[in-house]
């Protein structure tokens, strides 16, 4: 249990490897900012649709019919939009709350995107810890695969906090808060497993975590990139992002 909860938590700690990476800049340009929002994107994006969708549609079809389990994985998509823009109008903007680019939008999307990095990585934990358990040569290539990918999460959420405040303990710090909820999940997951963390209420959040990421990439992060006038270095941060995603789950 021991070597299980370990490699889960060095899993998770690599996060705040890739929240470490902005920080090694004196001043934060504005190309790599774009570039690191753009790969955010790429990220979020790509992993919602190719990994997180596809896992609940998964679990929900050991229950329901295949057309049936992808119905109600696109309805908890669609509930995890709406409660994210919910919020998102809840919370107070200031002066102008479609400002794109400024200090308190940087901030906030960080902050947003620690949140839902941090759900995701709660069920990843969980999945660390039990391979391991049952096979610890899988789980060291499990725990390798996982931090592969999450290392671009971590500049996700640093990144923008970073630029807003300048501050690189806070950006650190909310990048490893994400990271832990990995060995977090490894040790919660595992004691409520058989009273209500099953796998169909996992699947639900799965979903809704999914669309929760794509609208921040779509309504939040990719705005702010392009207010910068570096269009291309967005696009390519976009693509680079899915590839290193693409290979960390083709490791899985």
């Amino acid at each position: 249990m021991v070597y299980a909860f370990l490699l889960s938590l060095l899993a998770g700690l690599s996060t705040a490897i890739g929240g470490t990476l902005p920080l090694f800049q004196k001043k934060v340009s504005s190309t790599f900012l774009c570039f690191s929002l753009g790969l955010s994107a790429g990220v979020m994006v790509y992993v919602s649709f190719m990994e997180i969708m596809s896992e609940s549609i998964h679990m929900l079809s050991n229950m329901f019919n295949e057309k049936i389990a992808g119905l109600i994985a696109l309805a908890c998509f669609f509930l995890g939009m709406f409660f994210i823009a919910l919020i998102d109008k809840v919370i107070p903007e200031n002066e102008n709350p479609h400002e794109f680019g400024n200090e308190f939008s940087l901030q906030k999307m960080g902050l947003f995107s620690a949140l839902v990095i941090a759900i995701h990585n709660f069920p990843e934990g969980l999945a660390t810890f039990l391979t391991a358990y049952e096979d610890p040569a899988q789980g060291i290539s499990i725990a390798i695969a996982i931090a592969l990918h999450n290392i671009p999460e971590g500049i996700t959420v640093a990144a923008p906090i970073y630029h807003a405040t300048g501050k690189k303990k806070k950006a650190f710090l909310m990048s490893l808060f994400s990271g832990l909820a990995e060995p977090l999940g490894a040790l919660i997951g595992f004691m409520l497993l058989k009273t209500f963390f099953t796998t169909d209420v996992l699947s639900y959040i799965y979903a809704a975590v999914a669309g929760i990421m794509v609208y921040l990439s779509f309504d939040e992060i990719l705005p702010t990139a392009e207010t910068y006038g570096k269009h291309h270095i967005v696009i390519w941060g976009v693509l680079l992002g899915m590839f290193i995603m693409g290979v960390s789950l083709a490791l899985l």
